[in-house]
């Protein structure tokens, strides 16, 4: 296990995470410090932030450890030509959990965000997902051993959903992999559910806009920003050619797209930070105001799991990042949202999805009691399962030609306890180097160490 770094080797960590920083971050950071410093100061606050903003510094350190090898691009146990190259998360840690309304009007807890989604090695989800977890243990105090069970419940609900999708069991009636919503969810989970089902769309607008001269608009303030004319006319041509990457089954009346309103966004996520967005107000499904809809576009970033796959026809397949996110989403949901689709804004790639009332996060500071973080981390296993099993060659896209599930239960085969005991040994040795990490880099940022962040 890693011990406490001191001297020569905790500088030598702190050259490596400003060497992967200017890599991950740099050009976007001389664009747009303010937005850094926002973000970096949220990463400061604990280690868990730190990991979650740090995708960039856990793959530099997964590809040195698992190192190149063999057809699949990755050596490393449980990895072979095909378990090295299926469609991946990118940033699989416990709190990108939650709910969503699909496109057949359900709603359900999975996995969200994926920014981040990429071809790759299965077992970097899963080993993201666990040392998070370990992470989240620590900052609630539990001890190692509790931690480890958490871990073991996580791969064990994991290698027996897989085991099950790969015998074609645990179908729902659709065809897909079973979902966890209002009539299968329990505990936590089913109280997010509830919870996320008490909103509205009305009460997200209401939260937006104003009604002016007997028309809804975006209100002032609130992180909306009024956009000059010959940036609205930009956002609005793009706006047009995202509506072509709908699917067919899901295209709304002629009427739904027409834009009342847009403006430009600040304060979004840590992970989003110095990535130009914005909020494009619709008619939406009917004339009634309180029917209006909101959609959000923002620019693709570059995953960071990217910077570590080498294979051209992972990276030929996309057009740009916007296309890469949407095309790995749409991958690995079945029953994505109906408005997500993806467009181009002055040569970058842009995501484009519904600003939803129904997408809750789960939120783990009222999670304490042991049953109850066990449960979670149990259906969290399962919902990792179900999103790699559906991201295959059912899901219409060649990268991946064949059954992931399969290929997954075939490479752990009879040894769930070596599975269970990798992802354990991981979790414990990469949540101690995450916690040294995490003084390096706050070191680093309050000394004035990461360049263009000086005060």
């Amino acid at each position: 296990m890693a011990t406490q770094q001191t001297g020569e080797a905790a500088e030598a960590r702190a050259e490596r995470i400003l060497e992967v920083f200017a890599e991950a971050f740099g050009e976007l950071l001389a664009a747009d410090p303010a937005a850094f410093r926002v973000k970096f100061r949220k990463m400061a606050a604990s280690a868990f932030a730190f990991y979650r903003g740090t995708a960039c510094l856990f793959y530099a350190d997964a590809a040195e450890d698992d190192g190149p090898g063999g057809e699949s691009g990755r050596k490393g146990p449980f990895l072979d030509e095909r378990t090295g190259r299926v469609w991946i998360h990118g940033d699989l840690h416990a709190e990108n959990f939650g709910t969503y309304m699909d496109a057949n009007g359900r709603l359900v807890f999975n996995v969200n965000d994926f920014d981040e989604a990429f071809v790759g090695p299965f077992t970097w989800d899963v080993k993201r997902f666990a040392a998070s977890v370990a992470l989240l243990g620590y900052g609630k105090a539990l001890s190692d051993e509790l931690i480890s069970g958490l871990v073991r419940t996580y791969a064990g609900a994991y290698r027996e959903r897989i085991r099950a999708l790969a015998g074609g069991g645990e179908q729902s009636g659709d065809g897909t992999p079973p979902a966890l919503t209002l009539d299968t969810a329990h505990g936590p989970v089913l109280a997010a559910l509830r919870s996320a089902r008490t909103n509205t769309r009305f009460g997200l607008l209401e939260t937006m806009t104003e009604i002016r001269d007997w028309e809804r608009r975006f209100a002032p303030g609130g992180g909306a920003v009024a956009l000059e004319e010959d940036v609205r006319s930009e956002v609005l041509e793009a706006f047009d050619a995202y509506i072509a990457t709908l699917p067919g089954a899901t295209r709304f009346r002629s009427d739904a797209y027409r834009v009342k309103d847009v403006v430009g966004r600040r304060g979004i996520g840590i992970g989003s930070a110095g990535l130009p967005s914005y909020n494009i107000l619709l008619e939406g499904h009917s004339d009634a105001l309180e029917n209006d809809l909101v959609i959000y576009m923002k620019q693709a970033q570059t995953p960071a799991v990217s910077r570590h796959i080498t294979d051209p026809a992972i990276h030929g397949y996309f057009r740009h990042e916007g296309h890469r996110t949407v095309i790995s989403q749409r991958a690995l949901q079945a029953h994505a949202d109906p408005w997500l689709g993806w467009t181009e804004l002055r040569g970058a790639g842009q995501l484009v999805a519904e600003v939803s009332p129904y997408a809750l996060d789960l939120d783990w500071s009222d999670l304490d009691d042991l049953d109850d973080i066990t449960q979670v981390v149990g259906d969290l296993g399962r919902a990792t399962a179900t999103m790699h099993a559906a991201a295959d060659d059912e899901s219409g896209h060649s990268l991946v030609p064949f059954s992931t599930e399969r290929a997954i239960d075939e490479a752990i085969g009879e040894d769930g306890e070596g599975f269970a005991q990798m992802l354990t040994d991981f979790a414990h040795d990469y949540g101690t180097r995450t916690r040294h990490d995490h003084q390096i880099f706050v070191d680093l940022f309050r000394n004035g160490r990461i360049p263009g962040l000086q005060d």
